[in-house]
């Protein structure tokens, strides 16, 4: 008997890797001929997604049993169907908005890579416009599945004695190693940008709408002189977006247009732009823009940082706290808190090497002491605005095993994860007991432990 392992499955929370990796549906072959591995209610799983699924996890990390871990595939690609049938009987809505913008993201991630149509053809076996109607149907099952997860565990809690009662069931041995970590405060002072600049950007923008209305081409201006990084080389392009999904002032100018109109000059946190919509579909429109920020002088800037160092110097001596210096002086968020920092990826108040590394690039966190204070560096706030900022290293929590002490949000989140996996495999046991199931020959002397037996 083959026997699908617990550990082996990767549940269905995770459907399409949470729409965020790029996994392109098999390329089409001449001699390969796909068939049907199970039917679950109306929906099916082929051949082809079992086949994927093995082929990428021998490429990441080798596969065990053949056997066991084809039964193990299959399982889990049963429990995303089983979601994708109770979402379709419930007739749970995935608004097209929210597809396209997952589609277009994939679509334009193949096309960076490949650079053409004719060569996504040949590296998938697949056309543009097929690949993107596998996508489309790919994103949709996966959105419909979150949709009906969410539904099912949003509920689910774990308390304090719950937390302690999953850590102390866990094998000691398989206690995860806790990598350095650190808490960090700062005192940011973000210069204000000159009246002067700001009228001189505006001047350029209302120059360069003026040239589109008298002809010139968006997309080319756009790639020569906007500022945005992320649509400049695509002619100034976002693909479409819903209502929600930018800030309120462009989105308000986007969704105000007509096709090919161009709008006046806006003002947004990022700085000023023009926009001409391209295409409305439906609750979504296509947008070109040019963005120009305006920049602070390199006199305010150098007053930032010789401010900055001056109060390094004195909380260094002691005559003033780094928390008072934080409230009085830091431009952030966080000023009032005295600045103290909060990870902004998982909420807590501690940051790995790599996160460090990552958002403090040039302060040299790892090799600070606890209670040292960096010297005034320069970098890009979430809005790519220049400023400045000392950095405080508050603690540091050495290379560690696990524990409920130094670790409880990861501990508490790991529980919660746990018990939500426990919901849903309790909801879909009795889903598959009342859901019409038929496996493939191949597959019908594998063992299920999530699901237990299945329709034969």
């Amino acid at each position: 008997m083959r026997k699908a392992k617990r550990a082996a499955i990767v549940f269905a929370m995770a459907t399409m890797a949470g729409l965020t990796a790029h996994a392109q549906p098999a390329a089409s072959s001449g001699t390969l001929v796909d068939g049907v591995a199970a039917v679950v209610g109306k929906n099916i799983v082929k051949y082809s997604d079992i086949d994927r699924t093995y082929a990428q996890m021998r490429l990441r990390s080798g596969a065990g049993n053949a056997e066991a871990t084809r039964c193990a595939i299959l399982e889990n690609l049963v429990l995303s169907q089983l979601l994708i049938h109770k979402g379709e009987v419930d007739s749970v809505e995935v608004s097209d908005a929210e597809v396209n913008q997952y589609l277009q993201r994939f679509l334009d991630n193949d096309m960076q890579q490949y650079g053409s149509r004719e060569a996504l053809r040949e590296a998938t076996g697949f056309s543009y416009d097929e690949l993107k109607e596998q996508y489309e149907r790919m994103i949709r099952n996966s959105l419909l599945s979150r949709s009906v997860e969410y539904q099912i565990t949003e509920g689910v809690k774990v308390t304090p004695a719950e937390v302690t009662e999953f850590f102390n069931n866990l094998p000691a041995d398989s206690l995860p190693m806790m990598s350095e970590r650190y808490e960090l405060s700062e005192i940011v002072i973000e210069p204000v940008v000159s009246e002067e600049e700001r009228d001189r950007v505006r001047t350029e923008l209302g120059t360069l709408r003026e040239r589109v209305v008298n002809g010139e081409s968006f997309s080319m201006l756009a790639a020569l002189y906007s500022q945005d990084p992320g649509t400049a080389r695509k002619g100034g392009e976002t693909g479409f977006f819903a209502r929600g999904k930018m800030v309120q002032e462009f989105e308000s100018a986007a969704f105000a247009l007509k096709p090919g109109e161009v709008s006046p000059i806006i003002e947004t946190q990022f700085g000023f732009h023009i926009i001409q919509l391209i295409e409305r579909r439906g609750n979504t429109v296509n947008v070109r823009h040019i963005l120009i920020s305006p920049k602070v002088s390199p006199e305010d800037l150098l007053q930032a940082r010789m401010k900055l160092d001056s109060l390094a110097t004195e909380i260094r001596s002691g005559n003033l706290s780094f928390e008072d210096a934080a409230k009085r002086y830091s431009t952030a968020a966080n000023a009032k808190q005295g600045g103290f920092v909060t990870n902004s990826v998982d909420g807590s108040s501690r940051f790995d090497a790599d996160a460090v590394k990552q958002s403090y690039y040039s302060v040299g966190i790892p090799g600070m002491d606890v209670g040292q204070i960096s010297n005034a560096t320069a970098f890009k706030t979430e809005d790519n605005h220049d400023a400045y900022r000392i950095v405080r290293l508050n603690r540091k929590y050495p290379s560690h095993r696990a524990n409920l002490v130094d670790d409880y949000d990861n501990i508490y989140n790991a529980a919660l994860a746990d018990a939500k996996q426990k919901r849903m495999l309790e909801w879909a046991r009795r889903q598959a007991a009342r859901t019409y199931i038929r496996l493939a020959d191949e597959f019908k002397n594998c063992t299920f432990e999530n699901l237990g037996p299945l329709g034969r």
